[in-house]
């Protein structure tokens, strides 16, 4: 079976339970663009949000929470924030001890669609993805715009795909 089959057959999937996590030590609520832009569009998408957290840059804060939400059987995390080169920048290194497998094209894919947006500036982007124990986590940038590109051209498309993969 090809992937245009794979794909046909995922469209069968109900909504998908969602989570939103935004890491960041200046934002509020209010002022979190990335992590509201994922709720409104992913629930636009006919998703259901389940917990929407916003946390600081703490490892073990950050680690515990993706932990439980895995623990539910969340179907989709998608954290936003935390992925740079900073120090305090830790995310990356919260979730990926967690994955069970990582989805190395994510990371790749993205990078290449940020160069064209851009530049050079793109190898800088820790963007990556993986699965725990049938969870899919996405790691995004905190910026607004990398995570429109993040969730319209590469999570929305294959969100039901990646969902059945994982649960086949």
């Amino acid at each position: 079976m090809g992937v245009e089959e794979h794909k046909r057959d995922a469209e069968g999937i109900g909504p998908i339970s969602f989570a939103v996590v935004t890491v960041s030590d200046s934002r509020t609520e209010a002022e979190d663009e990335s992590g509201t832009f994922i709720q409104n569009r992913m629930q636009e998408a006919g998703h259901r949000l389940v917990s929407y957290r916003l946390l600081k840059n703490d490892l073990e804060a950050v680690r515990d929470n993706v932990i439980r939400l895995v623990e539910a059987k969340v179907g989709c995390i998608v954290t936003t924030g935390g992925t740079g080169l900073g120090p305090r920048d830790v995310t990356i290194e919260a979730v990926t001890p967690l994955f069970d497998k990582s989805l190395d094209g994510f990371g790749e894919l993205f990078r290449h669609l940020s160069f064209h947006e851009v530049g050079t500036a793109a190898v800088m982007s820790r963007a990556t993805a993986g699965s725990s124990r049938g969870t899919i986590i996405f790691c995004l940038p905190g910026s607004a715009k990398a995570v429109r590109l993040a969730v319209e051209r590469l999570i929305l498309p294959e969100l039901k795909h990646v969902i059945r993969e994982l649960h086949r």
